[in-house]
């Protein structure tokens, strides 16, 4: 039996290079192909010869990522079955750090091929500025020490996937005990909060000992690749052409400036509703005024048919797309024992369509987690007709984009999940969800600046230097009696370890999606077709332009922030 919930899906172009039945996860088969393509580029006479072997280079580019994106799809959905993790391990192992440096040896070929500045140059500029970047950043004994990172992020997935407790007689998902806290029961929020909170602590160590070696190998490669330390590399690896660290620390300011204030008032209400001398960390996901949780669906069916009538009211394109992913099953959206944490859309490359993950356990913020990957998802969709491979996808800053801003227009439909008064207490909650999550973007940036810019740190010296901006960023909340808890929240976010120094363009993208609902108040239709637009041109174009695409400034400092913040606190007054 698959372990996908799809089949085999027709490539959305026939094949015209890679063979039809070539096994994808089998180096000695792969390799031929390489061979043939790398003797073809230096036959390329002309500028038309260059691009046809570029489309030949894309097919097989995105034949070898589908295959490494159903792998991943498999061992994510079944974390603890062997053969989905084994096969997995396999591509990560045997492929991935043979194909590295051939895939290098092309782009240096291409860097270096008569015709590369004969290509037309609006079309070629994104990519060819990436592509050297690349180049020049390669290093062939960095290959190995990231397929020991890739290994150990796995055993982190691992470790957090096994996570359970035993809730009143019954084993629980960490994720299944988020429920509740959102129950009215002050005593049973705590009880389920510390329950949690000391499962993870028991798992400490191993997460500390898993983080020591990432940093160990993440250092290493940066210093491989000539740079003094892990972070002006991961910006450069990035392609962060457009903003810098020091672009980054303003934005950490404009936060804590524009931002903390309205975070601190929102505490402050929470705190006043619920009658309580001080907020505790497991007050924080309750309704204030103590009302039962919003129940959105009990079936994940219904979560889907009801986010199916969302995208029939916004756009018959879009609802098209997310009827697709449907009809070719291309969803997994509810919680088990045994599926790896979080929610991510992942593109399946040669068919050219998008697969989504979730652990939906009935909650609002499965909700908003539905209409973000579909987000994404409608991303993939708007550039299937792109050939050349890397342009199918944006930089991350505008990925998110596309994610954020689907939730905050989807958001306008919410009745088809809620009666008024409910939909515009999951707006209220939404809202307040998107300036609260600020903080903790601004947090896991600056925290990430600092580890990588502080060689051979202590696990002590860590500790505190997260601790100072729990101090600046983490709002009024009383962790009195869990100083531990707190010390080490950073565990959760997987993002650190898997991948470092991807969060600040949520922070970036956030700023982009509220322009986005901001130019929506203004001219709904024409809103709309920006976005549209902008997700049409995937990756092909420099990142302000993506954002001006959208109607959007690509700035993130206090003069952008403060409009926006404005429209939101003025928008939850209503609510």
């Amino acid at each position: 039996m698959s372990l996908l919930p799809f089949g085999k899906l027709a490539a959305h172009r026939p094949r015209t290079f890679v063979p039809q039945n070539l096994n994808l996860g089998d180096w000695p088969q792969i390799a031929p192909l390489f061979d043939q393509i790398e003797t073809r580029a230096v036959q390329a006479a002309s500028a038309v010869e260059l691009e046809k072997w570029l489309l030949d280079w894309s097919e097989l580019c995105a034949a070898l990522d589908e295959e490494a994106s159903r792998r991943y799809i498999a061992m994510t959905c079944h974390t603890d079955n062997a053969d989905a993790e084994k096969a997995y391990l396999h591509f990560v192992e045997n492929v991935e750090p043979q194909l590295k440096p051939r895939q290098f040896a092309l782009e240096k070929i291409y860097v270096a091929h008569p015709q590369f500045n004969q290509l037309p140059k609006a079309r070629y500029e994104v990519f060819n500025r990436d592509v050297k970047n690349h180049v020049e950043l390669f290093r062939p004994e960095n290959v190995a020490l990231e397929t020991e990172e890739a290994k150990l992020a796995q055993q982190y997935q691992k470790l957090i996937g096994a996570q359970t407790v035993t809730f009143r007689g019954e084993e629980k998902t960490l994720v299944q005990m988020g429920r509740y806290l959102e129950e009215p029961d002050r005593a049973l929020r705590q009880e389920a909060w510390e329950l949690v909170a000391k499962r993870r602590l028991v798992d400490v160590d191993k997460c500390e000992a898993i983080f020591d070696g990432l940093i160990e190998l993440r250092t290493q490669i940066a210093k491989n690749a000539g740079f003094e330390n892990y972070r002006d590399y991961a910006h450069r690896q990035k392609c962060r052409f457009d903003y810098t660290p020091e672009n980054c620390f303003q934005f950490h300011d404009a936060v804590e400036k524009e931002i903390m204030p309205a975070v601190r008032e929102i505490q402050n209400e929470r705190q006043r509703q619920l009658k309580l001398e001080k907020l505790r960390p497991w007050d924080l996901a309750v309704d204030p005024q103590n009302r039962p949780p919003l129940k959105p669906f009990v079936q994940v069916g219904e979560m889907v048919a009801r986010t199916q009538k969302i995208f029939n009211h916004l756009d018959a394109g879009l609802a098209a797309g997310f009827q697709q992913m449907q009809d070719l099953k291309l969803l997994d959206l509810d919680n088990r024992k045994g599926k790896a944490p979080g929610g991510y859309q992942s593109t399946l490359s040669e068919a050219r369509v998008p697969f989504i993950f979730m652990n939906a356990i009935g909650l609002q913020r499965d909700v908003e987690t539905i209409l973000h990957e579909a987000g994404h998802a409608f991303h993939a969709q708007a550039t299937r007709d792109e050939d050349l491979y890397p342009y199918r996808s944006a930089p991350i800053e505008f990925c998110e984009v596309a994610s954020m801003a689907m939730e905050l227009l989807g958001n306008e439909f919410l009745e088809e999940f809620y009666p008024t008064a409910e939909a515009n207490r999951a707006r209220k909650t939404h809202l307040e969800g998107i300036i609260g999550f600020f903080p903790w973007m601004a947090t896991v940036d600056a925290f990430q600046h600092w580890i990588y810019t502080h060689a051979g740190h202590t696990r002590a010296e860590r500790k505190a230097a997260y601790l100072k901006l729990m101090d600046r960023f983490g709002g009024d909340v009383d962790y009195s009696g869990f100083e531990e808890v707190r010390a080490h929240s950073w565990h959760r976010q997987l993002h650190i370890f898997l991948h470092p120094f991807y969060y600040v363009e949520y922070g970036i993208a956030q700023l982009g999606a509220l322009q986005v609902w901001a130019n929506s108040k203004a001219d709904k239709a024409k809103a709309l077709a920006n976005y549209k637009k902008a997700l049409a041109l995937g990756g092909s174009r420099p990142l302000p332009e993506l954002f001006a695409a959208a109607g959007c400034k690509f700035q993130f400092d206090a003069a952008t922030i403060k409009p926006l913040i404005q429209l939101a606190n003025s928008e939850l007054k209503k609510l």
